[in-house]
């Protein structure tokens, strides 16, 4: 990444500080360059928009995964399958 002393950072220093700090890994300083680029930058704006919107749908969903356990014995199903 660029240098942190700068407050003003380019769009794509923006974005990776945007993504983590949807994930609350974003320092103060980075935060504040965040904003600051918010302020006049669209492109930015849009993508901590679509960002936001994307943590908000990830979090209210209600996917549950499969278990290790499970994943396996379908691969191994599978395998059986496409042997015969």
């Amino acid at each position: 990444m660029e240098s942190t002393n700068k407050l003003f950072i380019s769009c794509e220093e923006a974005k990776y500080i945007c993504d983590k700090n949807q994930y609350g890994e974003a320092s103060l300083i980075e935060v504040i360059k965040l904003n600051i680029r918010l302020a006049y930058c669209k492109v930015t704006r849009a993508y901590s928009k679509r960002n936001t919107r994307l943590t908000k749908t990830i979090k209210s969903s209600n996917i549950k995964s499969i278990s290790p356990v499970d994943k396996e014995r379908m691969k191994q199903q599978i395998q059986e399958e496409l042997t015969k």
